[in-house]
């Protein structure tokens, strides 16, 4: 790793189960209390939830600025955005308290990387969007864009994270979501690779609103089988890969729509925990794809941390990278510059 480039990783989450309203908090404070109840708690999750999560170690206890800053210390990151994750708050407004939390951590102190940028949770297609959407920007200048995260599988045994399919592509959705072009935010879209036509639609009918296009739009199963009946056998995840290009491609050719590499080491991809170089020549076509049809213009590297951490450092993460694309990886762009540019993080 250069020297000479400050990183800024795009992606990251921060959480306090045991202070904050989080989906995990009531285990995380049961484990805490009795840690002798953690194997039996941990089967209390659906095997879709375990599936999807690996190691669930980094989801019942605090990941916060100093954790983080040991994780990215080995690859130079000076620059974080924070992407929601999992806030429970209650009422409409709820969503804001997470806003509010990040704003009293010490990001910046103690060597630890400075907060760039805000993603926010925002859900368009509610009746209270541009009041969530103000009081999130009230709350924080720093939040430049929202997610409201649309990956839904009709594999039972995938974790699903939207009540529906065609979540994004819901006429209740596209209508709301003008509140956010008006307001000129970034929408981080994260789907299925099945769900790949849905971002074309939005990407479509809002063409001055960045749409960032979050882990390759996560192809399940493509590296091997996950659910019940996802990559089961090597014909389907050819056939997988191969629909997943397509829409690749067809997205690719929308000039709002930018892509991160992340998501590498996420479980529901289909990969065990492997070494460096396997896990490289195994995520190299998505890789590969996206540079192809997207380029080093409209592509940068984020970790994903912690989620992808139990199967990728995040040194490595920038390794495969770097690994895979050889002479087209433009250490300023991907690693920098890009993500500056589309989250408007301060130079």
């Amino acid at each position: 790793m250069s020297d000479t480039v400050a990183v800024i990783d795009a992606h990251i989450h921060q959480w306090n189960p045991f202070t904050t309203p989080r989906v995990t908090s009531g285990p995380a404070k049961a484990i805490r209390r009795a840690p002798f109840l953690r194997p039996v708690l941990l089967k209390v999750f659906p095997s879709a939830t375990r599936e999807f999560v690996g190691d669930p170690q980094y989801l019942l206890r605090p990941y916060l600025p100093a954790d983080y800053h040991e994780d990215g210390e080995r690859a130079h990151v000076t620059t974080i955005v924070h992407v929601e994750a999992g806030w429970h708050g209650k009422g409409p407004l709820g969503p804001v308290g997470e806003t509010q939390w990040l704003s009293s951590l010490p990001f910046g102190q103690n060597a630890a990387p400075t907060l760039g940028a805000i993603v926010a949770y925002a859900d368009p297609s509610t009746a209270e969007i541009a009041d969530l959407l103000d009081a999130h920007l009230c709350a924080n200048p720093l939040v430049h864009g929202i997610r409201c995260m649309g990956a839904h599988s009709d594999d039972p045994g995938v974790m699903n994270w939207a009540p529906q399919a065609h979540w994004l592509a819901q006429p209740t959705f596209l209508r709301g979501f003008s509140a956010v072009a008006e307001r000129r935010l970034s929408f981080d879209a994260w789907v299925y690779a099945h769900q790949l036509p849905d971002v074309q639609q939005l990407a479509r009918e809002y063409p001055e609103t960045t749409i960032v296009l979050d882990h390759y739009a996560t192809p399940v199963g493509v590296l091997g089988p996950r659910g019940k009946h996802t990559g089961g056998s090597e014909s389907e995840r050819r056939e997988i890969l191969q629909r997943w290009r397509d829409d690749i491609s067809a997205l690719a050719a929308l000039p709002n729509v930018v892509a991160k590499h992340s998501g590498i080491g996420m479980p529901v991809l289909g990969a065990d925990p492997m070494p460096r170089e396997q896990l490289r020549d195994a995520v190299a076509p998505l890789i590969t794809h996206l540079d192809r049809e997207f380029g080093t213009d409209r592509t940068f590297w984020s970790s994903n941390f912690p989620i992808d951490k139990p199967n990728v450092s995040l040194a490595d993460s920038i390794w495969i990278l770097r690994q895979v694309l050889g002479d087209r990886f433009d250490e300023d762009r991907l690693l920098r510059e890009n993500a500056r540019r589309v989250y408007r993080v301060a130079a």
